[in-house]
């Protein structure tokens, strides 16, 4: 991986991603709205914002579906290659203590990217109108609140120091 590489790959995400946002934003300031003005979620999300539209939707769900697959699946598939290359090359370590240490670094990555795809996927890539709202909310709140907040928690309780100050904590308490 080098600099070079990085920043591209930066820059092409920075700018897909403003792209995106840019035209969907666009789309969604031509539809009209009619009734209540408050939207049954945590955020001003496109999909609840829809279903307050009067205007035909159809086209913006398509726009959401098309730019969404990609977005999801595209990273996805990225994600799945890697670790693909990445078992391969663990499976060839000679040690299995070695082999062990490399599972259990990258098992922590792969919780956390699982929870954030899954969610999104399942809330923008799979719309679906019998989905309860209750349970929208539930699935954006995991990957807009829950992924961040556990991110550091499981990559600092890989770290010896952090172990010994959580055990010492509970242990005072408890006792």
């Amino acid at each position: 991986m080098t600099n070079r590489f990085c920043a591209k790959s930066v820059i092409m995400c920075w700018l897909l991603g403003n792209v995106i946002s840019f035209i969907l934003t666009t789309t969604l300031s031509r539809l009209n709205f009619c009734g209540s003005n408050i939207i049954d979620h945590l955020f001003c999300d496109i999909v609840p914002l829809l279903d307050h539209s009067c205007s035909d939707t159809l086209f913006i769900n398509l726009e959401i579906y098309v730019l969404g697959v990609p977005s999801v699946m595209v990273p996805t598939s990225i994600i799945v290659m890697s670790y693909t290359y990445i078992v391969i090359s663990v499976l060839r370590i000679p040690s299995s203590t070695g082999r062990q240490k490399a599972f259990s670094t990258c098992s922590s990555h792969l919780i956390v990217v699982s929870i954030f795809f899954w969610t999104m996927f399942s809330v923008y890539d799979l719309p679906n109108k019998e989905q309860s709202r209750v349970g929208n909310k539930l699935l954006s709140l995991l990957y807009t609140v829950f992924t961040p907040l556990i991110n550091p928690i499981i990559y600092s309780l890989r770290n010896k120091d952090i172990k010994k100050a959580v055990h010492q904590a509970f242990s005072e308490h408890i006792m």
